[in-house]
């Protein structure tokens, strides 16, 4: 049985708004950033109330080896989710 891992992109800003499904973490992290990139601040990720720099390795360290948690891209006015969840056979 393959683990085939999808990650969910939502505008949590705009009443938990679905913007797409996603294979490849480094196509949800490239959207994500631009999507977030909005505010006057710097995008900063938070995963369990720690601050983590957005970066391609610290998103894949952070959810590596786990299924159905959340990390959330933020600016001054914007939230962007990423979501990660394992496909059901």
């Amino acid at each position: 049985m393959t683990k085939i891992y999808i990650y969910c992109l939502f505008d949590t800003r705009r009443a938990n708004t679905f913007l797409g499904v996603y294979s490849s973490i480094q196509a949800v992290h490239r959207d994500a950033l631009r999507l977030a990139n909005r505010g006057d601040a710097r995008v900063r990720m938070f995963f369990e109330d720690e601050v983590i720099e957005p970066t391609m390795s610290n998103l894949r360290n952070t959810l590596k080896g786990r299924q159905d948690v959340s990390v959330t891209y933020r600016t001054n006015r914007t939230h962007i989710t990423v979501y990660k969840t394992k496909l059901k056979e």
